[in-house]
């Protein structure tokens, strides 16, 4: 008579791979092995294999995410409409404030696993490159030359990674303080009040700005 016995619980890859980076981001990548896995998920360490060929597989998905992620998702906010430079500066400041959009900690861990990987290395080389890219593109989109255009960006691109690296943690309110002189100092164009208001809301700050 056959079993009517359910079969053994294997997660999905997306299970695998979301606990991947808990343990990437928590103690780094030679954390990141199948048998903790399995024991952290309660699941058999060949349920894996349901999913990736071997650790390798799984490292290559972490970086594949990485890049989807925090690549695209800084790419997709240069792109974002705004009325004028101010406002594009803005959309890209959502990134710094919204971990859906650029995950920090996430970058700090690449940033790291980079130090003693020669591939991840080059994979953290060709993002700077792209990003950057993304943000010269911004500036000439509303009228700056190639090379100010270029310069702003990397000055951009290159503080922000300063506060990943550095792990800087400032509240929110210093933050919000803080961003439209970066936008202006960035830019040469300050924010308007009604492009400030918008930027409030959409991360759920009470401004008093009228």
């Amino acid at each position: 008579m056959p079993s009517t016995a359910s079969p053994p619980a294997k997660g999905s890859r997306d299970v695998w791979l979301d606990a991947a980076f808990e343990l990437l981001l928590e103690s780094g990548v030679d954390s990141v092995r199948i048998l903790p896995l399995a024991k952290r998920l309660q699941l058999s360490r060949t349920s894996f294999y349901w999913f990736f060929k071997d650790r390798e597989a799984l490292l290559d998905a972490l970086i594949a995410r990485w890049r989807e992620k925090n690549t695209q998702g800084l790419v997709r906010q240069t792109e974002a409409y705004a009325e004028n430079i101010a406002e594009a500066m803005l959309n890209v400041f959502d990134c710094w404030l919204n971990p859906q959009l650029f995950d920090s900690p996430l970058e700090f861990a690449m940033r790291s696993w980079a130090l003693q990987s020669a591939p991840v290395e080059r994979e953290i080389e060709a993002a700077d490159a792209e990003r950057i890219d993304a943000l010269t593109r911004m500036f000439e989109r509303y009228g700056f030359e190639p090379l100010a255009a270029n310069v702003r960006g990397r000055t951009i691109y290159l503080t922000q990674i300063g506060y990943i690296s550095m792990k800087t943690q400032e509240p929110l309110e210093v933050r919000m303080q803080r961003i439209p002189a970066y936008v202006e100092i960035f830019t040469g164009q300050a924010p308007e009040a009604r492009e400030l208001q918008r930027f409030h809301a959409r991360h759920g700050y009470e401004s008093g700005i009228d």
